[in-house]
This record gives C-alpha cells, structure tokens and sequence, in this order.
C-alpha cells in the first residue's frame, strides 16, 4: 500500500454511503415493494405516500447527498493523483451517481411526486399504482445494483492502493 492520502478515508466514507443507499434500495426491493403490491391500490397508495414523506428527513438526506459529494471528491481527487487504482475508484464514484443519484433525481423521484397528487379513492388510482409499483420498482432495482457495483469497485480501488 502507498503512502497514506486524504483522499483514502473519503473513499471509505463513500463505500459506508454507498452501503447504507444500497441496503435501503435492497429492501425496498425484495420487501416493502412486494408487501405494497399485496395491499388494496387505495392501502398500498397512502402507504406509499407517507414513506415517501417520512424517508424525507435529514438522516436519509444526509446519506443520499453526503455520498453524492464524496463520490464527487473521489473521483476529483483520483484524477488528478492518478494512484494505483485510481480508474476503479472513478468507476464506483460514477456507479453511484449515475445509477443511484441521478436515477433517483429523473425517475423515482418524479414517480414519487405523481403519486402524491393521486388520490387513494378516485377509480383510475388502481391502475396508476399498478403501474407506479412496476416503474417504481424497475428503477429501484437499478439503484440496488448502481451502489452495490459501486461499494465493490470503491473497495476494489482502496486495496489496490
């Protein structure tokens, strides 16, 4: 291993962030996404809508934009070392952004904000939320394996270092 770098415990502080995204993605995954879907449209719309409020919080926003920006800095910071696995620590970084920050900016988000202006009882909400849970959930999957490629590759990258 090199000398030490500043530039290593910011990785380690984005492959931490990059952990916690992907096991919030992962259980909406493989969980809560199922469960809504098992509930009536109007249950699984007002359930929906309060998690999508409640996640709202500075804990959760912390974590989301605080990897974003070390994500950023890591692959700042590795282009203009260039140390030994540099390239892999620029492909994580990107990973998240791209796959997890960004798609949740241009889809789950937008998603999220159409469901909150539908009402849990109108007649056509059934077949909106059929159709928000497949969206949704398609999104969400890319998300999971966005952070996760980028937990490996950032991790990847600081052994090779």
């Amino acid at each position: 291993m090199s000398t030490f770098s500043f530039l290593e415990p910011i990785m380690v502080i984005a492959i931490a962030g990059c952990g916690l995204m992907s096991g919030l993605f992962f259980v909406f995954s493989v969980s809560v996404m199922r469960a809504l879907a098992l509930l009536s449209a109007a249950e699984g719309i007002r359930a929906m809508q309060s998690i999508n409020r409640t996640i709202l919080n500075w804990v959760f926003l912390s974590a989301f934009f605080g990897t974003a920006l070390v994500c950023l800095a890591t692959i700042a910071i590795s282009a203009m070392q260039r140390q030994p696995g540099w390239a892999w620590a620029t492909a994580g970084s990107a990973c998240y952004l791209l796959g997890s920050f960004l798609v949740t900016a241009a889809c789950n988000v937008p998603l999220n904000n159409q469901l909150d202006q539908l009402s849990a009882t109108a007649p056509e909400s059934e077949q909106q939320w059929k159709r928000y849970l497949h969206r949704w959930t398609r999104w969400n999957h890319l998300r999971t394996l966005a952070s996760t490629t980028a937990v490996i590759l950032l991790t990847i990258s600081l052994l090779s270092r």
